[in-house]
């Protein structure tokens, strides 16, 4: 843990020393990079044409509304 960012990948299953895995922290890991998989789909979010940064993240919600109601 560094900075206050704790991995949440799991260990190798060969390795002698194996690592703790949080079973929550791992499954939400997993949602939260299929959500970026997703939102990036979208091409003004990919290649942020937006100059300004609220027109931006305004743009991100919209496209995590849309993705939620589909």
């Amino acid at each position: 843990q560094v900075l206050g960012i704790q991995g949440v990948i799991s260990s190798k299953e060969n390795r002698l020393e194996q690592r703790t895995l949080d079973k929550y922290l791992y499954a939400s890991r997993n949602l939260l990079e299929r959500f970026f998989f997703r939102i990036k789909q979208f091409r003004r979010v990919a290649t942020r044409y937006d100059k300004l940064s609220e027109r931006f993240a305004s743009f991100v919600a919209l496209t995590a509304a849309f993705i939620w109601l589909c």
